[in-house]
């Protein structure tokens, strides 16, 4: 009984030993330069920059993966409004991996100033995001800003016409009703029509007019009844193969047209 007893106690105390050896080992292997990250690797980015993604992710210097805060990392990403989700991985040796999701333009709205003398241009994204003004193509901020924010500007339906007081502010969800009227309209619209659509002009709710690919403008309204309004759209269209230059579908019982 009394080996049995001291045998159990021999093993508990290499088994204590043995967690105190790994523990330590951890300790010092945490504290270590070991897995010093050499290499930050940036995937899913086009429209951040190298400069502003570094920035951004302020990875501080002689980091390893083993004390490295990743989510202290993503939180830093996720502050740029062009960030919609945002992963840190850790790739051993020494490499982290920041892994983003970054949000697209879906329309370039002309935002009105106070004086009512000139616009700027703001990126919105689909889920209505203020993304940022856009540089003048010429200014000094347009060399540092990425190429590719100008490419799908170019591209992205534009909203223009807004009355003053029309405001944005980067990162935040659009408020706007005018503006908001405008994007319930063309995120709504189910039928082809819809990819033809290359401009909006929106003074108020009920002035949105939006302008096709072909020149033909639609006095559209409220984004009320958009399927009727689609459905007549679509039929005046095919009733006049010939061309139409004008639908105003505001009252969609009472639809009229010009035809070319």
């Amino acid at each position: 009984m009394r080996k049995s007893s001291r045998q159990y106690l021999i093993r508990l105390f290499a088994i204590a030993v043995a967690i105190a050896a790994l523990v330590g080992g951890g300790i010092a292997l945490y504290n270590s330069p070991a897995f010093t990250i050499s290499n930050v690797r940036v995937v899913g980015v086009e429209h951040l920059t190298s400069d502003e993604m570094a920035q951004l992710a302020n990875v501080p210097a002689d980091s390893t993966l083993l004390r490295v805060d990743a989510d202290a990392i993503a939180s830093r990403v996720k502050q740029s409004s062009w960030v919609e989700n945002v992963q840190v991985n850790r790739v051993f040796p020494d490499t982290l991996e920041i892994d983003v999701t970054e949000r697209s333009i879906f329309a370039v709205v002309e935002m009105p100033n106070e004086s009512g003398t000139s616009t700027k241009r703001w990126a919105i994204a689909p889920d209505r995001t203020w993304l940022m003004p856009i540089p003048d193509a010429s200014s000094e901020a347009a060399q540092t800003t990425s190429s590719k924010i100008y490419e799908d500007a170019d591209s992205a339906i534009q909203i223009v016409g807004l009355p003053f007081g029309t405001n944005a502010e980067i990162g935040q969800t659009c408020s706007d009703v005018v503006v908001n009227n405008a994007l319930d309209i063309l995120q709504e619209m189910t039928t082809d029509l819809a990819g033809h659509v290359v401009k909006v002009s929106a003074a108020s709710i009920a002035e949105t007019s939006l302008f096709l690919d072909n020149g033909m403008e639609i006095a559209f309204g409220t984004a009320e009844d958009i399927r009727d309004k689609e459905r007549a759209i679509l039929k005046i269209m095919e009733t006049y193969p010939d061309g139409v230059a004008y639908i105003n579908v505001r009252m969609v019982d009472n639809p009229t047209w010009r035809s070319i």
